[in-house]
């Protein structure tokens, strides 16, 4: 099972809107260097929504290269299309990804039944480990605590990506799902709660600004040392605020952006950080000592 602080990394690109190879080599290095315990490549984070299929798959692969073994990839291969998913989560395996993270689709609005008929092709048809998203927010649809118990009994699932904010569903879904499936948390402001009620780590946006203090907090709260994750939570509380004070994932590029890790590019229909809010997310930079 992979554990801890899993950074959903960003996708870096030029002004154009080109995805920039050299920053990406650089990210995954940074990550390897400061303790990451697993990347997320082209998650939702990663502007997956913007990049076509070959894009997709590209960078998928190039995460991989540059890891180099070092760390675990788990690629995001989520799709409203069941056949797309299907796709992606194939070309993920064949370019060596360690697991699949694939979002519920979005805009459809399946049933329950649906979902679980949508998880259980890709579980049938790619034999890899498949961790399932649920992200309500973002997508509309809302994978209950049941559905997912139900779709921990096959044996591509591995684990659950909740981002809901919910922490009664840590306890909701253990029950339903047993101890050898994992439980992340999608939802940085409330992730030390969660790992303290026995959730398996956290795939992160505020990793991927100050990957060390997430990971340090992460692994201290999943040891049951709460007192530690709480002083270290209070330097990130201000981070998991402005990293979100605009659409995800535009705070966070900018914020990686001013530490000198990428440039300053991102697709439409997403814009670069207004210059408005400039100031807060700096301020909450300083505060977790990342700047």
């Amino acid at each position: 099972m992979i554990q801890g602080s899993i950074v959903a990394l960003v996708t870096p690109m030029d002004e154009r809107g080109a995805v920039d190879k050299d920053s990406l080599k650089k990210l995954v290095s940074f990550h390897i260097r400061q303790g990451t315990d697993a990347l997320v490549a082209v998650g939702t984070t990663g502007e997956s929504a913007t990049l076509d299929v070959e894009e997709h798959c590209d960078v998928i692969k190039a995460i991989v290269g540059y890891a180099d073994g070092k760390i675990p990839i788990i690629a995001g291969t989520g799709a409203n299309s069941t056949t797309e998913a299907v796709n992606l989560t194939r070309r993920a395996q064949a370019a060596g990804a360690d697991a699949c993270l694939i979002v519920t689709p979005y805009y459809n609005k399946p049933t329950q039944q649906g979902l679980y008929l949508h998880y259980q092709a890709i579980n049938d048809a790619v034999d890899i480990p498949q961790i399932l998203y649920n992200v309500p927010g973002r997508t509309a649809c809302d994978m209950l605590p049941e559905t997912v118990g139900r779709l921990s009994q096959l044996k591509n699932i591995v684990g659950v990506k909740e981002a809901t904010g919910d922490l009664s569903r840590v306890a909701q879904i253990r029950n339903l799902s047993g101890a050898g499936f994992a439980i992340y948390t999608g939802d940085d402001a409330s992730s030390r709660e969660f790992c303290l009620l026995g959730g398996n780590g956290t795939i992160t946006v505020t990793g991927n600004v100050a990957p060390r203090l997430v990971h340090d907090m992460i692994h201290a709260a999943m040891a049951g040392d709460g007192e530690t994750a709480l002083a270290i939570d209070r330097k990130l509380q201000a981070l998991h605020k402005a990293l979100f004070i605009q659409s995800n994932p535009i705070p966070v590029k900018w914020a990686v952006s001013e530490m000198g890790l990428i440039g300053k590019g991102i697709r439409l229909p997403l814009t670069w950080l207004t210059e408005d809010y400039f100031a807060t997310v700096r301020d909450a930079m300083r505060l977790a000592g990342v700047i």
